[in-house]
């Protein structure tokens, strides 16, 4: 008999789909925290905190009941298994990963980007101690989790996950109420503003730099309308940003 066999003989059905709940808890909990988060348009959006709450409740299923072949008396016995702590490669497992997931997380600007991907490889660790220690059938349920909130983030984004990103910098001279004008040029483009900087140069020069996001698509040709009107501009940059700046 297999270790996996024997596993599978130790918990019941019933047992399985309470595994199976616990992570779908996890899934929906994470999606309620992330979307509070994403309607503040916060760096983690709803896909990194369902996906960081989904792994977190495998690994700790796994920590619970995933060594329950170990434990066994009267099955086959592997050796070198006698007496084994298969939790401390595990945790170490998880230690390294993390320290990797770090590296993927940079920032650019004003933006943090890699969040969602560092906790996709978090993720993908996790699966991978799931299938070593024999537990394929809350790896399959994980999987389809995972497949299932990729595809319903590409039709049917949320808050922060529908927005597009742009940064957008005006360099202005002798342009005291330009301020004010800004100001109501995003509010009549329906912006959000993130981040924006204001920066006072010599001979009346002025530097104004915004990050900006917007459910529809903020075309170039109405920024460039928009400093056609504004004689006091000299200079302007206009950079779309990628989809979800969360």
């Amino acid at each position: 008999m297999t270790m996996a066999g024997i596993f599978l003989q130790k918990y019941t059905a019933m047992q399985y789909m309470e595994f199976c709940l616990r992570l779908l808890i996890a899934f929906l909990i994470g999606g309620g925290i992330g979307a509070e988060r994403s309607k503040h348009f916060k760096e983690a959006g709803i896909r990194t905190h369902i996906i960081v709450c989904c792994t977190a409740s495998l690994i700790m299923l796994i920590s619970k009941y995933g060594f329950a072949d170990l434990s066994r008396t009267g099955d086959l016995e592997y050796f070198g298994t006698k007496g084994a702590d298969a939790a401390r490669i595990a945790a170490q497992a998880i230690s390294g990963i993390s320290f990797l997931c770090a590296g993927v997380i940079i920032k650019v600007g004003g933006n943090i980007k890699g969040l969602t991907t560092a906790a996709g490889i978090w993720m993908t660790a996790s699966i991978g101690l799931a299938i070593g220690a024999g537990m394929y059938i809350l790896t399959g349920f994980m999987v389809v989790l995972f497949f299932l909130l990729n595809f319903i983030f590409r039709h049917l984004p949320l808050y922060s996950e529908s927005y597009d990103g742009y940064h957008l910098t005006f360099v202005v001279k002798n342009g005291d109420d330009f301020d004010e004008i800004l100001k109501k040029q995003l509010t009549d483009w329906n912006t959000r503003t993130k981040e924006r900087s204001i920066t006072w140069k010599r001979n009346d020069v002025t530097e104004y730099d915004y990050l900006v996001v917007r459910a529809e698509e903020l075309r170039y040709g109405e920024v460039k309308a928009f400093v056609a009107e504004n004689p006091c501009i000299i200079s302007f940059q206009y950079t779309p940003m990628l989809k979800n700046i969360s």
